[in-house]
């Protein structure tokens, strides 16, 4: 259901916003998450350790896209708070044809240069063959990928954070099963588990398609919206662009940053590999919390913006801000007690060393979550203020702080370097984001009123 954003009290509208998203974000990591773990238990930990070192790249790969298609549909957004319906709709056709031909030229690159990246990373030769093939499939359904997170995420501009959570949990279901049946019953062993996860994105993104024909009339396109003008469209398009790529750009470094902590954590064998695997994977669910409200907040940032609504903008990030302090207290809380016991549910109980390694890893970060709350509120809130110029420099600020700890800290500390180097970065992204948040938002308080000042002269 289309919801207009721009009405109603900021923080319970983002909290039944975000309600949605935090549980179609959860059944977003069963994706992964049902991979390590029928990967971690049917075919070993060589298995689990060939998933776990390409990883960071499938991130890389899915946060380029997840970048461009977000950044595309803030645009989108922003002709909904304006009550533009027809620019909403060109918004879509521009957004899906960039999108798709951009996809296509890096799916072809990624392809091509595969072997060679697998190589820089240092993955061992006992488990290339099973990490090559599996990210191989995964990039070749990228084009389904953005199909789907391209529709989530004009669904979700438009104030509807339900129907994307309705296709998430049909196809993490559809997941799992095809994953059971592609391992045990056919015996495809790790690509199985990649094809599972390519053909389930498709159906979710086949479930969009068909949710937006039946019950969402405003995005009902004609044949005569899908040809483009570009005399006519160039600054339309270029408008998408000057937020849809820096924010893949922002999306890229942040993934290529873990690249290169993951290169790092590949040289101390499989069984680093694997607890930093298994750790990532738990971490992504204790944060997932504090994005779902950030990822709201964005949604609610952008339609305001539309509306011109700066006031009501800064009252809503106040309160998001103060709501993901709490998220961060409590997530931390749960990982320097139980963490251990998470990890166990990956790795078994036979595992004991890879278990304390993973919880070390999960204690030392879980300390600095509360820089992490805050980039997801602030990084959302530029987002949805359509600038993505200030998160891109955060995040190579990120991408310094990490690969120092990674290179720096590892050679003196060993693998634990690599623990602090997410914690690191976190400290200096959040610090140039709340800095690059205030700093717009007081610019576009001022110029509302100097607007009103001069419009109520003219009516004087």
């Amino acid at each position: 259901m289309i919801n207009d954003l721009t009405k109603g009290a900021p923080l319970k509208i983002m909290l039944l916003f975000s309600i949605p998203l935090l549980i179609g974000n959860i059944f977003q990591q069963f994706y992964n998450i049902a991979d390590i773990i029928i990967v971690g238990r049917t075919l070993g930990m060589d298995a689990l350790a060939a998933v776990g070192a390409v990883a960071p790249l499938f991130f890389l790969i899915m946060f380029i896209i997840v970048g461009m298609t977000n950044g595309f549909s803030v645009i989108t957004g922003q002709r909904f708070g304006a009550k533009d319906y027809n620019g909403v709709r060109r918004s879509v056709t521009v957004s899906t044809i960039l999108s798709c031909g951009l996809t296509l030229i890096f799916t072809i690159i990624c392809a091509v240069t595969m072997p060679v990246i697998l190589h820089l990373m240092n993955v061992p030769q006992e488990i290339y063959k099973d990490a090559y093939y599996y990210i191989q499939i995964v990039i070749a359904g990228l084009i389904i990928a953005n199909f789907y997170n391209l529709l989530a995420s004009v669904i979700r501009a438009l104030g509807d954070s339900m129907t994307p959570l309705y296709c998430l949990m049909i196809a993490s279901v559809l997941n799992i099963l095809l994953a059971l049946l592609f391992i045990l019953k056919f015996h495809w062993g790790v690509p199985g588990s990649a094809c599972a996860l390519v053909l389930s994105q498709a159906f979710s993104a086949l479930l969009c398609v068909w949710y937006v024909k039946k019950h969402f009339p405003i995005l009902h396109f004609r044949k005569q919206d899908w040809i483009l003008d570009w005399k006519k469209d160039y600054e339309f398009a270029l408008d998408h662009i000057k937020v849809g790529l820096p924010m893949s750009a922002q999306f890229a470094i942040l993934g290529a940053s873990i690249l290169i902590i993951q290169s790092v954590c590949n040289s101390f064998g499989p069984d680093i590999i694997a607890a930093f695997t298994a750790a990532l994977r738990i971490e992504q669910i204790a944060t997932l919390p504090m994005i779902s409200f950030g990822v709201a907040l964005a949604s609610f940032v952008a339609q305001n913006f539309g509306a011109g609504n700066f006031s009501r903008i800064r009252y809503g990030v106040k309160k998001a801000s103060i709501i993901n302090i709490g998220l961060s207290i409590v997530m931390a809380f749960i990982m320097h007690f139980w963490g251990g016991n998470f990890v166990r549910i990956f790795v078994g109980h036979q595992n004991e060393n890879i278990v304390k390694i993973a919880h070390d890893y999960l204690f030392i970060s879980s300390i600095f979550y509360f820089f992490l709350a805050q980039i997801f509120i602030y990084r959302n809130a530029l987002q949805g203020l359509g600038r993505a110029i200030i998160p891109m420099l955060a995040s190579i600020g990120e991408l310094l702080m990490r690969a120092f700890a990674a290179i720096f800290l590892a050679v003196r500390i060993g693998y634990y370097g690599v623990f602090f180097a997410g914690p690191i970065a976190w400290v200096a992204a959040s610090l140039v984001l709340a800095t690059g948040y205030y700093s717009t938002i007081k610019q576009f308080i001022l110029k509302t009123q100097i607007k009103l000042r001069s419009s109520r002269k003219k009516a004087a």
